[in-house]
């Protein structure tokens, strides 16, 4: 990907400026509508909740937002990438870190940063805040100072105090080192470790390490002046002294030699091909500096072909990534009002995280670029994907236990099954909705073609689909108009070489599409004439030929022109799926409270219970592909035979000819919107639904009623739309809307890839679980 592009900047700047500057408000979660709410919120009720804390400060927990509260907090002199910045301009990085406790853990964050560059200054400011405080997380404090300053606030603090730069580093570290050494045979009291770089990250990983059973006689760090050894005096503090070596050796290359271990958290080309050859049988080689490593992977297995590599970059497998880590980690520690977070809680996520590697992958958050790796725990596959959801449901509670069993839990949990449970709730909705999909998409990237190539919003993807590496692309345009306009908006892809085109006024196949388009169209009223015109003329028509002839696996269409016009195109050349009644539409709404799916939102006017039914069980295969497990509600004006109606018999209908034909897909109706979506009503109305949890797919009884709810939730809720999904099809093809963005094109082409993919048996196809 570019990084440097004025493109990007630009983007990047309209991203924190619109429509509100910032990526963070604050939001009240209690009622204030009336005289009574504002008694109870404030003054004077707000008293009984004060008074309560003032006799047991303990009930701050549970009377405020104390206990799901923590502090990110910087002076921003050592900002990853951009180094002392200062801490105004750290802010969107701290706001950046606050959106991703709340994303991945639905832990709340106040992003402060402080101008304090003293230790005794940043620890007073620091100190000063645990009243209002859960938890601090230190953030991109340079070293040597930020090993003083949490060490002092880790003495004066009774709340968790952890620096991620350390610490996040180094329990990934950690783990993906557990899984190496069990892979290759080795063991850890007995390994060769050799560290390039010696800040904060690499000696809180060395630490680690060493409190996992390494031996510090056995490690060996190099800095910017060579070795750290016995009786070095210049850039050496006593954090660092702990590894000096007695030797006469003084540089990298002479004591990498036998090496087991590469620790690279320094900078570009560091390592080098030669050093990597003097390395030990099957190495693990753990090139973090980013956006450059130290040695590229594809330098390394030119020369090392049985070496395992770790990377900081998400472009290959075994991302060392720290939201790996310290969202779960915080949750557990909240949960159980933590004091501290101290080794045996980080021993506890070292385990958590490498455990889960080895265990078996679910499909949509596969690691790996080929399809070795993709199998499953291997060289490929040392850590697990950041998207995993069962990240929080594995880490959260081993933190929890180890708080427990090391004794600094003040909220000890009872029943660690209920507790489970209750995490789940954040298991799907924390991830990014579409990462799975883009994960697999880029595991074995398949040819997709758009109609409308010469379109501004289809470039533009274009562009990001080729430095995402998501799939090639084929684009249906003339080349000189296609050329102009990538040059009118900036973008560096070229045809022929980035991505191949089809030239609708002069291709070589134009006969060849012309006899395919009279073949699978000509009983449709589609005379020869006819396809020679349709052919030079509508770019629906060729890209669905192209993938009716497997010149390409998948194609999106529908940026210009009427929703119908092309299905009729798709439906005349692709055709359907064997033994599906119709076509139909899914969208997906990705809100603030998860995701959900409508159907059918485009195709069916007024479907049949058995066309219902059989669009659930539809819906319900490309759900699994978002990594979610299908929970389906009949929507209706009737709540389980409230209504004795013709439109609520149909729903009714439609539910148990899906529980007779797919009784393994969690469904129920007929049922109104706030019943499928809140479990608690349900079980007031039926406690014994066959539905648990809240409904994510909603099946509409009406083309009316689905297109009206997709776009009052769109506006109301300000939902993200993805789609509409285009169901039956019998290969991949979408159909979106003229009001759909690049990203929207981005986010069809990997629900697109994915889809291609099963079919041609590059992926397992989804099954219900």
């Amino acid at each position: 990907m570019v990084t440097n592009s004025e493109e990007l900047q630009a983007a990047a700047l309209a991203y924190h400026r619109l429509p509100r500057p910032g990526k963070l408000e604050i939001q009240a979660i209690k009622p204030l509508a009336n005289q009574l709410d504002l008694a109870l919120a404030y003054t004077p009720g707000v008293a009984a909740a004060c008074n309560a804390i003032a006799a047991d400060p303990t009930q701050a927990a549970s009377l405020t937002i104390r206990g799901n509260l923590v502090a990110v907090v910087t002076n921003g002199t050592a900002v990853l990438g951009l180094g002392n910045i200062g801490p105004l301009a750290s802010k969107p990085v701290m706001e950046g870190k606050a959106v991703l406790f709340k994303k991945f853990a639905d832990i709340d964050v106040f992003d402060i940063e402080i101008a304090a560059d003293t230790v005794e200054r940043v620890v007073e400011t620091v100190a000063a805040l645990e009243p209002t405080f859960g938890g601090i997380n230190l953030e991109d404090i340079k070293g040597p100072e930020c090993f003083e300053i949490e060490a002092q606030l880790k003495d004066r603090m009774k709340i968790p105090v952890f620096h991620d730069d350390q610490h996040g580093t180094a329990i990934i570290v950690g783990a993906a080192v557990k899984n190496a050494l069990q892979l290759t045979g080795k063991k850890l009291d007995e390994v060769k470790i050799v560290a390039a770089g010696a800040g904060a990250a690499a000696l809180a990983c060395l630490n680690l390490l060493v409190s996992l059973g390494a031996q510090r006689k056995n490690i060996w760090v190099c800095d910017l002046e060579g070795l750290v050894y016995e009786g070095r005096e210049k850039l050496m503090d006593r954090w660092k002294a702990i590894y000096a070596q007695p030797t006469d050796k003084r540089v990298l290359a002479e004591v990498i030699g036998g090496a087991d271990i590469f620790l690279g958290l320094s900078g570009p080309k560091v390592l080098t091909p030669e050093m990597v050859a003097l390395m030990a049988e099957r190495p693990l080689v753990m090139a973090l500096a980013n956006p450059t490593p130290e040695i590229m992977p594809d330098e390394v297995r030119k020369i090392r072909p049985d070496a395992l590599i770790c990377t900081g970059r998400s472009d290959f497998p075994n991302q060392v990534n720290n939201v790996l880590c310290f969202p779960y980690i915080f949750r557990g520690a909240l949960d159980v009002g933590a004091t501290a977070i101290n080794e045996e809680m980080k021993h506890a996520a070292v385990d958590a995280i490498a455990r889960l590697a080895r265990d078996p992958p679910q499909e949509a958050v596969t690691i790996g670029f080929d399809r070795d790796e993709e199998l499953g725990f291997g060289p490929g596959s040392l850590i697990p994907s950041p998207f995993d959801p069962r990240l929080i449901l594995r880490i959260a509670p081993a933190v929890a236990k180890a708080a427990m069993d090391s004794g600094v839990a003040t909220r000890p949990i009872a029943d660690f099954d209920e507790y489970s449970a209750q995490l789940e709730r954040f298991a799907f909705r924390s991830g990014l909705v579409m990462k799975p999909l883009f994960t697999k998409a880029k595991a074995q990237p398949v040819r997709v073609i758009y109609a409308e190539g010469e379109d501004e919003r289809v470039l533009h993807a274009t562009q990001t689909i080729l430095e995402e590496k998501l799939a090639r692309p084929i684009l249906v345009g003339r080349p000189a108009v296609v050329a102009a306009r990538i040059k009118r908006y900036g973008l560096s892809i070229r045809a022929g070489e980035d991505f191949d085109l089809i030239n609708p006024e002069d291709d070589p196949r134009y006969r060849s599409y012309v006899q395919s388009y009279i073949d699978v169209a000509g009983r449709y009223g589609v005379n020869p004439e006819t396809a020679r015109t349709m052919v030079r003329t509508n770019a629906t028509v060729i890209a669905a030929l192209a993938v009716a002839r497997g010149e390409a696996d998948a194609m999106i269409c529908g940026v210009d022109g009427r929703y119908m016009s092309h299905l009729r195109h798709v439906r005349e050349i692709i055709g359907s799926l064997p033994g599906i009644t119709d076509f139909a539409a899914l969208s997906l709404m990705i809100t603030s409270k998860g995701a959900i799916f409508i159907a059918d939102t485009q195709v069916r006017p007024n479907p049949s219970a058995e066309e219902l039914a059989e669009i659930a069980a539809l819906a319900a295969i490309h759900v699994q592909r978002f990594n979610m497990k299908p929970r389906i509600a009949f929507v209706s004006h009737s709540d389980f035979g409230s209504y004795d109606t013709e439109s609520s018999r149909k729903m009714r209908r439609a539910t148990a000819i899906l529980a007779e034909n797919h009784p393994e897909i969690e469904a129920d109706g007929e049922m109104h919107g706030d019943t499928a979506l809140s479990e608690a009503a349900r079980k007031f109305i039926l406690p014994h639904s066959r539905l648990e949890g809240q409904a994510n797919v909603l099946i509409m009884p009406n083309l009316d009623t689905a297109n009206v709810a997709y776009q009052m939730i769109k506006v109301l809720a300000d939902a993200l739309p993805v789609g509409p999904i285009l169901i039956g099809p019998a290969r991949p093809a979408h159909i979106l809307t003229p009001s759909v963005t690049a990203r929207g094109i981005l986010n069809m082409t990997a629900v697109a890839a994915v889809e291609a993919q099963e079919r041609a048996g590059r992926q397992q196809p989804t099954l219900f679980a």
